[in-house]
């Protein structure tokens, strides 16, 4: 489809499109964070099938990530990012349909793959439309745009989940996702790359399974002891095809994850902080969303306000990392940035016990120092990037937040379930033969913070019981997530250290790159971009 335009106009429609999609895709990292309650509550999903909601979303970002780049190199970027955005469509449509736990998880991994083009695409798409002297101004925008959605989030979704269900959710996602495809089609001209890489397909198919095993088998040990087959054999065969995908990658003649980024000390350590931080961040706010709306009563529109303690510091520190970068060193920024976020974190998992005056600081400590520290771990992972493999970087950079997200979600989730159900069982344990029996069988939604489910079936005499259980296991998993934040300050100290220059030969590729990887802060995936 063509319109005669005219060459600014045709630009703003661009633009216009590719801010629709990173809108979407940091919005619904968010927005279906404050709807994991209803869902779970409507569609009688338990902790382990929640946690499947954000990981098939995340899992789906990670592996198709790299191949979306290299398909829109070789076929078109715009082919590729408009059938990204009708797949996005289509699962977020399905999403609102969908009628149990399998079939909302299913589609969400549908969403994922969707997003996951037009993650990889948008900035490409922007980069070739605009003449470099106005690149910089249309990016700003772009990153604006999905820091906005990302903030959004959680008030749009308490208000939607306010006066309608949780499918509104996903239908919000509609009129966006139909004017970024109008516009795409419109005004976004056809684009390839003629020396484009060869898509690594076995490492992607490898490294993919090997990821969804992985989870499967971390989500599953929540509810079955570990020696348990649908908990041991997919984490055996998770790590052995980890394995194979590490050896193939030594081999491959077009690898997906070059030798050469391995190597590079700065690239390896942002790829381990970003896992890290991307993982606790989405073990976190999966367990205060829990909390808050569960145990303690919030409604879900006062849940997605208090969210704004946390967004409002985010979004500004964002906005000021680069200039904190250019003013001291990037290892110290990124350094501290990290330890402050880590405090929040250990902040927020004191709810419960400390008033929310205490949690608000939390939110406010752990946004700024995410805001602060993702631009200048982007920045000096990129700048440290040998030159030919700037494109490869970028793709591995993207989906090591989302491993983070999913793979720590997992072992988060695995870890707060199980310590809250073993709290319980030992509070139970001096009941008689049928009430013990009967209270044991409530540990699945004492895990999942389910207060008045076993309130209803057990009596108000254990309300306070079910509270303190879900209490152990939530602060040992958002204490943990606290760990992982603060572990990757020391890797942001130890792996940044005297990597403060530019080194030579470095192309433009690598400064688009940087840009890409900072201005991607508003989207959480990865994440939670998610």
């Amino acid at each position: 489809m063509s319109l005669s335009l005219t060459e600014p106009r045709r630009r703003r429609l661009t633009l216009f499109a590719m801010c629709m999609a990173t809108f979407m895709t940091s919005l619904d990292l968010t927005i279906v964070n404050v709807a994991l309650p209803s869902m779970q509550s409507e569609l009688h999903m338990s902790a382990a099938e929640l946690e499947w909601v954000i990981s098939a979303y995340s899992l789906s970002l990670a592996a198709i990530i790299p191949a979306s780049g290299a398909l829109g190199d070789r076929y078109g970027r715009k082919r590729v990012f408009l059938t990204g955005m009708v797949v996005f469509l289509i699962g977020v449509t399905a999403c609102a349909v969908a009628w149990d736990a399998t079939s909302l998880i299913a589609f969400r991994a549908v969403q994922g793959v969707g997003g996951a083009a037009m993650l990889a695409l948008g900035l490409s798409i922007i980069t070739e439309t605009y003449p470099q002297e106005q690149r910089a101004g249309a990016i700003g925008a772009w990153a604006a745009i999905g820091g906005t959605g990302f903030g959004a989030g959680p008030v749009g979704g308490g208000i939607l989940l306010t006066y309608f269900g949780w499918p509104s959710v996903f239908w919000i996602n509609l009129p966006f996702a139909a004017l970024g495809i109008v516009c795409t089609a419109v005004a976004v001209r056809e684009s390839r790359n003629p020396h484009a890489r060869r898509l690594d397909l076995p490492g992607m198919v490898l490294s993919s399974l090997g990821l969804v095993c992985l989870t499967l088998g971390f989500v599953e040990s929540s509810d079955r002891p570990w020696g348990a087959a649908l908990v041991a054999v997919p984490l055996a065969v998770g790590a052995a095809l980890l394995g194979a995908f590490f050896w193939w990658e030594r081999r491959a003649p077009y690898a997906m994850l070059p030798p050469a980024l391995l190597r590079a000390r700065s690239f390896a350590s942002a790829s381990g902080i970003y896992m890290l931080t991307y993982g606790g961040m989405s073990g976190a706010l999966f367990w205060v969303t829990l909390y808050f709306q569960n145990v303690a009563d919030w409604s879900v529109l006062r849940t997605g306000l208090s969210w704004l303690f946390m967004n409002i510091p985010f979004l500004t520190m964002a906005q000021f990392g680069g200039r904190l970068d250019s003013r001291f060193r990037a290892s110290a920024v990124a350094t501290w940035g990290t330890l402050v976020a880590a405090v929040g974190v250990f902040l927020l998992s004191r709810a419960g016990t400390t008033t929310f005056a205490v949690s608000a600081v939390g939110y406010a400590l752990y946004g700024g120092g995410f805001g602060t520290f993702v631009p200048a771990v982007t920045h000096v992972a990129m700048r440290d990037v040998p030159a030919g493999v700037s494109g490869a970087a970028s793709g591995v950079l993207n989906a090591s937040r989302q491993v983070g997200s999913s793979v720590c979600l997992a072992v988060l989730g695995t870890v707060g379930v199980k310590a809250a159900t073993s709290a319980w069982q030992d509070k139970v344990s001096g009941l008689d033969g049928a009430h013990r029996a009967a209270a044991i069988e409530q540990g699945h939604n004492v895990g999942g913070g389910r207060v008045h489910t076993v309130v209803d079936t057990l009596g108000s005499s254990f309300r306070q019981t079910t509270i303190d259980s879900f209490l152990h296991g939530y602060q040992l998993a958002v204490g943990i997530a606290a760990a992982c934040t603060a572990v990757a300050a020391g890797l942001a100290w130890a792996g940044f250290r005297n990597r403060t220059a530019q080194p030579e030969g470095a192309t433009h590729a690598e400064a688009v790159n940087q840009e890409h990887e900072a201005t991607m802060t508003g989207n959480g995936t990865h994440r939670h971009s998610q």
